[in-house]
């Protein structure tokens, strides 16, 4: 689906094909800078809980190679880097350079980085061979990515037989009464907090808008299978808010 003439979703926009990863860019080369601040005030910090959930849940081992694609600023490198020791490596891949940059700068001045390998890298096809890594784990990124399926696959290529992939992202509510007091809080209350600490709105906007764009719990463990990995679960986090799917390459 690579056709110019088709369209796809920049949050409630549509918008051709080809034109999403550039806008999606320019999003985060606005939001770099101060990206782990708005973190902390999005979620008033429990993002961190959801990360140290999904660290938990990759099985990763010491000697081992991760990929941590949209990798960020590095929040779960620095973890994951700790864990595979120096025998390891923890490679960080994200598309977006300015994202890089912040991450490579802020593990540096944590020490982190003998271990850390940057590549900036698109989640559609990515420039690994077959079989390279242990785990994948992609945290608040999927959504961004203009073919997931696509990209989906490539994960499922570079991944090791007994290797597994972790998708933590925003998802839909499950709890009683929790949707509207979280649309309320997404489309009224986070743009204003974009403005008023990222001095970036429409950004912040853009980011409600996606969450309500993005497959489903149910959607995205068909397209994980889809793909090709098997014992695919999800857990809910946070009343269904966050997600963190599982699967395997066997």
């Amino acid at each position: 689906m690579s056709d110019d003439r088709n369209t796809t979703h920049f949050g409630f926009e549509q918008v051709a094909w080809h034109e999403k990863q550039r806008r999606v860019a320019g999003v985060f080369d606005s939001v770099a800078s101060r990206y782990d601040l708005m973190n902390d005030a999005m979620s008033f910090g429990i993002h961190r809980l959801w990360k140290r959930f999904a660290i938990e849940q990759s099985g990763a081992r010491p000697g081992q190679t991760i990929l941590d694609l949209a990798g960020g600023t590095g929040d779960l490198a620095a973890r994951l880097s700790r864990i595979v020791g120096h025998s390891g490596q923890v490679v960080v891949g994200d598309i977006n350079a300015s994202m890089l940059q912040v991450g490579r700068e802020r593990l540096l001045d944590q020490g982190l980085a003998g271990n850390i390998r940057f590549v900036q890298a698109n989640a559609e096809c990515l420039p690994f061979p077959d079989g390279s890594f242990d785990c994948i784990t992609i945290a608040f990124g999927l959504r961004n990515v203009t073919d997931k399926d696509k990209a989906l696959k490539s994960m499922f290529r570079v991944l090791k037989p007994g290797g597994r992939l972790l998708v933590l992202e925003f998802s839909r509510p499950v709890a009683p009464g929790l949707r509207p007091l979280y649309d309320l809080y997404s489309f009224k209350l986070l743009p204003l907090m974009g403005r008023i600490i990222a001095s970036d709105e429409n950004s912040y906007r853009y980011l409600a808008e996606s969450i309500r764009m993005h497959p489903d719990q149910e959607t995205l463990k068909s397209m994980m299978e889809q793909a090709g990995f098997e014992d695919c679960d999800y857990f809910n986090l946070s009343g269904g808010i966050v997600a963190l799917h599982r699967g395997f390459r066997y």
